[in-house]
Formats: structure tokens, sequence, C-alpha cells
């Protein structure tokens, strides 16, 4: 298949730029398959998933925490500078995409922070990737703390307001604890505190996993032959615990459910490369035989991403491009803020 068979048109209206009220109260877009064998579509609410999911099923979920990962300064030279992380590599050491009217050479320093409150980062290197440079930085000091107090979330490019109050508590999901991501697992904000605890009055078990996810998931896709992306790489971990309870399921004829398409990932990558944790690029298009993920739930994709190949592998591509044009014609609300679907594998 090609980039521009994951093309469609979307009406920038349905471009959510705010999250809903409440965090339940999305929609719930149902493409599953019948007794009949047939496949439907369904419109629900996203309160619906309770029902969806049954008592020997199991969730998982990204863990993962998105950090303050946009900071703005100056160069030596004056001019003005942003740098967004990709990844942190270490105590005071991170992966990083820098926007400047020229790009910074290794060894110039960049001054960030306020006048009563400075700090530098050193560019060590750079690397340069089909999509952009990506520059290797040093903190003057470590990378968390220095991010927490001067940093600003990093809302993805089709979200246009700048971030406030809200956009701090609600691009956060309720299991997120390890910080490292500068983008939110979308699909596992719908969730809250209630909804888990019904689920688990109910039978069904939850768990987690990490992924950090980077800000090359933003990344346009720039060959028109498929075969020829390079995907970006990020770091997983699958714990003991969430594999032995996928094992456990399995036994029990239950279903493995991820919720969101980086917890899919991760299970994919870490049965792929029979490890725990680890690097992954994995490149998921139509043809891929999962291994492990049996139910998906997840938000609606950008055209011609990396995630919307994904999903159509997961539930064919036939299928998901009747549900994605009956969103549009529904007017569901689109990408990271907006509603959600509940796939089957198809």
């Amino acid at each position: 298949m090609r980039l521009s068979d994951f093309n469609y048109n979307l009406p920038p209206e349905l471009i959510a730029q705010h999250p809903l009220p409440d965090r339940t109260a999305s929609r719930l877009l149902e493409l599953g398959i019948d007794v009949a064998g047939q496949t439907f579509i369904q419109d629900k609410k996203f309160t619906d998933v309770i029902n969806l999911i049954q008592a020997n099923d199991l969730l998982v979920f990204n863990d993962t925490k998105v950090i303050p990962a946009r900071l703005f300064g100056k160069k030596e030279s004056g001019g003005a500078v942003e740098v967004l992380l990709e990844r942190v590599t270490g105590i005071d050491t991170a992966i990083t995409q820098i926007r400047a009217s020229k790009s910074p050479k290794p060894g110039s320093l960049l001054q960030m922070g306020s006048p009563s409150d400075p700090f530098s980062i050193e560019v060590i290197g750079r690397h340069d990737h089909e999509h952009s440079p990506f520059f290797e930085v040093k903190f003057s000091g470590p990378c968390i703390p220095l991010l927490e107090k001067h940093g600003q979330l990093p809302l993805p490019p089709y979200i246009t307001h700048t971030p406030d109050e809200e956009d701090q508590k609600r691009y956060q999901t309720v299991v997120a604890k390890n910080p490292g991501a500068v983008a939110a697992p979308t699909a596992g904000l719908h969730f809250d505190q209630k909804t888990l605890d019904t689920l688990s009055n109910k039978g069904v078990k939850h768990t987690t996993l990490t992924l950090h996810v980077g800000a090359g998931t933003f990344s346009p896709v720039r060959t028109e032959d498929l075969s020829q992306h390079q995907m970006h790489s990020e770091w997983f971990s699958v714990p003991k615990e969430t594999q032995e309870l996928i094992k456990a399921t399995k036994n029990s004829g239950g279903r493995v459910i991820a919720v969101g398409t980086t917890s899919l990932r991760a299970l994919e990558s870490a049965a792929a490369l029979q490890l725990q944790e680890g690097e992954t690029k994995l490149f998921i298009t139509p043809g891929y035989e999962f291994k492990v993920v049996d139910c998906l739930i997840t938000n609606f994709h950008l055209p011609c991403s990396t995630l919307l190949m994904l999903v159509s592998a997961f539930a064919g591509y036939e299928h998901i491009r009747k549900a994605y044009d009956h969103a549009i014609q529904q007017q569901y609300r689109f990408f990271s803020y907006g509603d959600a679907m509940f796939l089957s594998r198809l």
C-alpha cells in the first residue's frame, strides 16, 4: 500500500481544540463483527465501554506521563530559539528538536530560563533524520526539575491555543506516573477513576506498561512508498507482572484490550523482539500479524499518519475507511481531545 491510500478529507471544525467537561463524556464508535460474521458500525457513548468489556478481559494502559517538554530561550547571538524534547536520555541529557533562524552547531550554548533563574543547554551533537534534524543536548542541571520549572506542556501542533490550567490537568491520563512523554497516550484520556472502579467491580483486570511517546509521533510520512519510511524510535517497558496477566487472560479465554496505539505498539514490540524493555521502531501496516492484542480502544488519527496505518492493519483497511467516513458524516470530534473508537481485530 502507498501513502496516498491513507489520506482523507477532514473538515477543520471537527478537530477538537479542548477536552469535554468530563473525561467520559466523549462518543464511542464501535467497529466489530456480529455472530453472523458481518461487520458493523455502531454509535455509542464512551460510558458504554463498560458493557463492551467482559469480566475476564484485561485492559492494558500506557502509564507514561507527559513532561513540560517545550522550552523557549536565546542563542548566544541573541536570536530566539525553541527547544522541544524528543526524549530524556540521562539525568542531564536529552534528544531534542530545535527551532531557530539558523540551526545551532555542536558546542554552542542556548540560554534558557528567566533572567533571575537562568540555565543553559549545550548542543553536543546532531543527527539528521528524514523528518528533521535531532540534537543531542546537555542541560546545566537535571532535566526533569528544570522542565517542571521552566517548560511548557507540548500540545500537538493541530491544537492552536497556548496550554492553560485545563490542559495541565486533562492532557494526562489518570494512570500517568512515569515522566518521559512529549505527547499523551490519548485513548487513556477518556477513562476516569470511577470507570476503572466500575470495571474492576465487574471483574475486569487492568494493568500498565510504559512507552514514552516521542515528538516523532507527529512527524508526517514523507515517502509515497511506505517501505522507505523510517519509523521514529521509542522506549518501552512491559513489566513481568503485565506479561503474566496477559498469559493468564489468554489461557482463560479473555481478551487483551490495548488502551491506545502506544500500548498496542509496546505489547507487539515486546512479543516480536522477545524483550521486556528496549527501543522499538515497529511500523505496523496492513498485512502485519498481531501476536498479543485482541481489541483496541483508540482515538481518530491524522490523515497519512503511521497510526492510521496501524489501526487499518488491526481492523482492516476498508473497514477503517468506512468507519472514518461514518465518523465525519456523524460529526465525531477528532484527534487528541476527540472521541474514541472500540475496535475488534477483523
